[in-house]
């Protein structure tokens, strides 16, 4: 759909609505499933495009999508030179759909590479100010995440905990991807507490309700977890 919306607007040659098939679609949907490849093509279309017609407020998510990206793919430099828009636009109460798109995916980036601090303050500047629900699984989980790069026993438990709701919440939700990231964050701590049929218990029930997708990153990382654990 999000391929179609854009060859919609590309066909209209109506540029803002190209901005906002490529921002709101087509450069979050391949960030989620794990395409860099085409996240990094519509990015810079993206740049392209809000910089010929001078769309600042375009610009900015494509310069978010390039640091995201650059994080991803080792190019940690390069990410930390991109421009990005302070945090004036996202830390209103109640911010919008639009202006939480791609944060979920830089605070993950931010912690993947050991910036966890700054991936917290990106949950501080604006998810988590939010009252937009539909984001509240994918910021419990990354905010577990982000305490279990402290490293503590304490902080262990505390990430269990936040992993555990995220789970329920999406169950509840019937928001199945954000069920997946929770119940694997889950499994990967049990595995790591020498819990490994435990590991299994919480994660293989939600990965077998997938029919399809299976070529994404989050099922390929799900998989790959149930393999190792036998």
């Amino acid at each position: 759909m999000a391929k179609e919306s854009l060859e919609e607007a590309q066909a209209a040659g109506h540029a803002l609505s190209q901005c906002y098939a490529l921002a709101l679609a087509a450069c979050p949907i391949a960030l989620w499933s794990g395409n860099l490849g085409a996240a990094a093509t519509y990015t810079q279309t993206l740049l392209d495009l809000s910089s010929k017609h001078n769309l600042l407020h375009w610009a900015t998510y494509g310069a978010r999508y390039q640091r995201v990206i650059g994080l991803k793919d080792g190019n940690i430099r390069m990410a930390l030179r991109s421009p990005y828009a302070d945090f004036h636009d996202i830390a209103q109460p109640n911010p919008s759909f639009r202006s939480l798109t791609g944060l979920s995916e830089l605070a993950e980036a931010l912690a993947q590479v050991g910036r966890g601090a700054e991936g917290l303050a990106v949950l501080d500047g604006g998810i988590d100010h939010s009252e937009t629900s539909w984001l509240t699984p994918e910021v419990l989980r990354l905010r577990g995440e982000l305490l279990l790069l402290q490293n503590t026993p304490a902080n262990a438990q505390a990430a269990g905990n936040l992993f555990t709701k995220a789970r329920d919440t999406a169950r509840r939700q019937e928001a199945l991807s954000w069920e997946l990231r929770a119940a694997t964050s889950l499994a990967r701590l049990l595995r790591n507490q020498d819990r490994p049929a435990d590991a299994i218990a919480c994660l293989q029930p939600v990965y077998y309700h997938f029919t399809e997708g299976f070529g994404t990153a989050e099922l390929q990382a799900a998989k790959g977890l149930l393999d190792a654990l036998g």
